[in-house]
């Protein structure tokens, strides 16, 4: 199979989905329903999650922390690649990783530069001060630029679907286990931002598609579908058993 055909065939189910829900949350009000429905509190003019230690400093804070910790680690153990032959073997797939998670986080961190869309807590049907604009929609000049879209903080969750190539290559198992870890991150993650009024649940969904076409394309344009110790020699245990009598 080609690099291409292969990011393609990873990519067409999620794309697929991806377009019939964007097109939704995009032409509806679905967005500020279910934050209405689930996260906001019309009696008091609250978000439900503004003031709760669990949604600011754990998961917000705390998760922010958690992801650079596993990125750390894995930087750690790209650099002992090079010292520790035990752990030579692992020098592409902890690059493949980093890569892959860190251009996810920075796209998406790009983005909300660009896109000029607000965070839920600024609009005025929230208690804010700016009226709603849809997404594709023209944006007035005269009101201030916004930074919240996509979600970036669901995004660095997101960013771990890394995982699935990581393992995928050595036990489907632990692949969509590691698909399943970082989904149950990102929407974690997702809904303590979309409680205190940072995003929308169409901010996440963006995101995890953002991270799923890097995380895909990493894997089949960058490391053309492999992340064996090289693309075409076998690892060191395989030559091990390729010398002996």
């Amino acid at each position: 199979m080609s690099p291409i055909d292969g990011w393609w065939r990873a990519l067409r189910g999620p794309l697929a989905a991806f377009v019939v829900l964007a097109a939704v949350f995009a032409t509806t009000d679905a967005d500020a329903c279910i934050a209405r429905w689930l996260f906001f509190d019309a009696d008091t003019g609250r978000w439900l999650g503004a003031h709760s230690a669990w949604t600011n400093a754990v998961l917000h804070t705390g998760g922010g922390w958690l992801v650079r910790s596993v990125v750390v680690a894995v930087l750690s153990m790209w650099i002992a690649t090079f010292i520790a032959e035990p752990v030579r073997h692992w020098r592409r797939t902890a690059a493949y990783f980093l890569i892959a998670v860190l251009l996810s986080v920075g796209i998406v961190g790009v983005l909300k530069h660009f896109t000029n869309v607000d965070c839920p807590w600024d609009l005025l049907s929230f208690g804010g001060r700016f009226p709603y604009v849809p997404l594709f929609s023209d944006r007035p000049d005269a009101l201030r630029a916004a930074h919240c879209f996509p979600a970036a903080h669901a995004g660095s969750g997101y960013a771990l679907m890394a995982l699935y190539f990581v393992f995928r290559d050595v036990d489907r198992r632990k692949a969509r286990a590691g698909f399943a870890a970082s989904m149950a991150t990102g929407l974690i993650f997702g809904f303590a931002q979309q409680s205190r009024g940072a995003h929308f649940l169409s901010h996440d969904l963006w995101s995890a598609m953002i991270a799923w076409s890097v995380c895909a394309g990493v894997y089949w344009l960058g490391f053309r579908g492999s992340l064996r110790a090289t693309a075409d020699a076998p690892m060191p245990e395989e030559r091990a058993l390729i010398t002996m009598p």
